[in-house]
């Protein structure tokens, strides 16, 4: 039985993130020999604190330009390399401050590392900027914000690249919005792009190895992930090698 459920509440409480470039702006150690030194009982000038960073850190203006305008939360899937099948995964939220960073877990990604021209069977990920709007899973919504559709499709068996039973791998996911029809459940098979452009890329639950396209985090960070996406902040996934990434 498959049952969904809309999300509609906003998040009860915004990520707290460190940015890159935050911190306090001080003086050069030129700029500090030569400034005029203060009268006495002069009082002390207030110490300017740097706000969040405006951009998320590690993007270059290509990828940047793809993050929708209105994106106020991103999981940024940072690949070790273009061939690598590691990656890291780091929640950020936008506020009026800037980009917040809050949780960073290690993940996989598809055997075969990252590819701009994602294909069916290619054994790797698709780099870009999609949307994240549906759920789902084997197990009972965990809180989730997003419609979660509960399904016994969600089953998952056999072993994965280096012999890891992949029980469990699809107890949550959450579905990338490459090639597939949003507002859908994971597991529809409507492909825009075509069939030969692959699909079915989800972040899911880690099994210990390669996946085939997905990302997969570890189950105590798929429920968090569940828990804090909020479609009111219109997530997006920014994933692919930190190379191509800073383009």
């Amino acid at each position: 039985m498959i049952t969904r459920k809309p999300g509609v509440a906003l998040l009860a409480a915004s990520l707290l993130l460190t940015g890159c470039g935050g911190g306090a702006t001080a003086a050069s150690d030129h700029e500090a020999s030569t400034a005029t030194a203060p009268a006495p009982n002069t009082p002390a000038p207030e110490i300017s604190i740097e706000a969040a960073p405006q951009q998320l850190p590690g993007l270059g203006p290509k990828t940047r330009a793809q993050v929708p305008s209105d994106a106020r939360q991103a999981v940024v899937v940072t690949g070790q390399g273009k061939n690598s099948s590691r990656s890291t995964v780091v929640l950020y939220e936008r506020t009026s401050a800037g980009w917040q960073a809050g949780a960073s877990w290690p993940a996989h990604n598809a055997f075969k590392g990252w590819t701009d021209h994602h294909e069916l069977g290619d054994l790797r990920s698709p780099i870009g900027v999609y949307a994240l709007t549906d759920a789902g899973g084997l197990l009972d919504d965990p809180g989730t914000k997003l419609t979660y559709d509960r399904s016994n499709g969600f089953t998952s068996t056999g072993t994965g690249f280096e012999g890891e039973p992949l029980a469990g791998s699809f107890d949550y996911v959450v579905a990338i919005n490459y090639n597939r029809q949003p507002g859908m459940s994971p597991l529809d098979w409507t492909r825009p792009l075509g069939g030969n452009r692959g699909g079915g890329i989800w972040f899911h639950v880690d099994h210990g190895g390669p996946t085939h396209g997905c990302v997969s985090i570890a189950k105590g960070h798929m429920k968090e992930l569940l828990r804090t996406l909020d479609p009111a902040l219109h997530p997006v996934v920014v994933m692919g090698d930190a190379t191509s990434l800073a383009r």
